[in-house]
């Protein structure tokens, strides 16, 4: 079958590689789902691959199948599973278990161990081929009212688990109920932080370079009845000016600049939580003695948030469907630019260097 993949270690490499059709059988003690895949979404993790800016392929591999955004099709399950049955839409987790306690007990994605294991980034193989088969552990339902959002399930899972760490670590505050957020990024993770801060019922800025006018960025953060903010014609420190400090800054831009920089202007007893991922070697300048002063005298809080496991997947699904439910039709103008077919794999990631490519996905089968 068919498989979009590249060549760790080698800039630009993307190409349509083989792999055997998988077999439910491949997975021991009846525990097999075989998924035929349907869409994949790629994102900039994917151009980064390629870029070789990180990324390794599997054992007994030169190459590594990308593609870590699923939705497909269930073919056949094993006899041991009985939450999805042939017919059902699912998709299905990155992370995979390596040997830490964290792994043990089904938190993979919050391992302590250096090497990790995730699905069309490190070490396993994606996505972007034409079936896949895992274990039940891995394998998350959608319901067919959302289908036309199920290639939106794996960031929606990303900013579940995020959301989901800031509340949580919030806790030692013991009251807090955070009233103004501010989402640094427009593409689809921030765009959907924003719809799920705003079912939390939290006034959220999402913060972009690009104008506002004949954006669609800006058209979907205000149809989550968010405020969509121009960094080009208000900056940070203006809009602080304006509304006051957030409660908590949720950053997803890119730019580990504008991650550090952010810093500044986070209220008292405020969370930041960061999402990006950025591969390379820039540094840069901050007013380390005043952020430190502020942070400490605050009571402020960082972390970092990674892809999460089958419980953010339910989550980030639920979200998708009270997001449609509450503001219909909104969430699907994400979906900005599909591809047809996996032999346009240079077609995808040409669009993902395009500044209004939000959403890139690749139609694989019909379903």
């Amino acid at each position: 079958m068919k498989a979009i993949a590249v060549t760790p270690g080698t800039p630009n490499s993307v190409h349509l590689n083989e792999l055997p059709k998988p077999s439910v059988d491949d997975i021991a003690d009846g525990r097999g789902v075989l998924v035929r895949v349907l869409k994949v979404g790629v994102d900039a993790t994917d151009r980064e691959i390629n870029d070789a800016l990180y990324g390794n392929a599997p054992e007994g591999y030169d190459f590594l199948v990308i593609g870590h955004e699923s939705f497909g099709i269930v073919e056949e399950v094993g006899d041991a599973v009985t939450h999805v049955k042939p017919g059902d839409y699912v998709s299905c987790t990155v992370r995979r278990p390596g040997g830490s306690i964290y792994d043990v007990i089904g938190h993979n994605d919050m391992t302590s161990e250096e090497v990790y294991y995730e699905r069309g980034i490190n070490l396993r193989h994606g996505y972007l081929t034409e079936f896949f088969v895992d274990d039940l552990e891995y394998i998350v339902r959608i319901p067919e009212s959302v289908k036309h959002l199920g290639v939106l399930a794996e960031p929606a899972s990303v900013v579940a688990k995020a959301v989901e760490q800031v509340y949580e670590a919030q806790r030692r505050l013991l009251v807090w109920e955070p009233k103004t957020a501010f989402v640094l990024g427009s593409g689809q993770i921030g765009l959907l932080a924003t719809l799920a801060l705003r079912l939390k019922g939290v006034e959220v800025y999402t913060l972009a370079r690009s104008a506002a006018e004949g954006n669609i960025k800006a058209e979907i953060a205000e149809g989550y009845t968010g405020h969509y903010v121009s960094t080009a014609e208000t900056s940070i420190d203006d809009l602080v000016a304006k509304v006051g400090r957030p409660d908590i800054i949720f950053e997803s831009t890119g730019s580990s600049w504008i991650a550090f920089d952010a810093m500044r202007h986070l209220g008292l007893n405020g969370a930041m939580v960061w999402t990006s991922i950025t591969g390379g070697d820039n540094e840069a300048t901050i007013p380390a003695d005043k952020i430190n002063l502020e942070w400490v005298l605050g009571n402020k809080l960082m972390l970092g948030s990674v892809n999460g496991n089958f419980r953010h997947f339910r989550q980030g699904i639920a979200d998708l469907l009270q997001g449609e439910m509450t503001y219909p039709g909104v969430t699907e103008k994400i979906l900005t630019h599909p591809i047809d077919g996996l032999d346009n794999y240079q077609q995808m990631m040409d669009l993902l260097v395009e500044a209004m490519a939000l959403k890139v996905y690749v139609n694989v089968a019909e379903g």
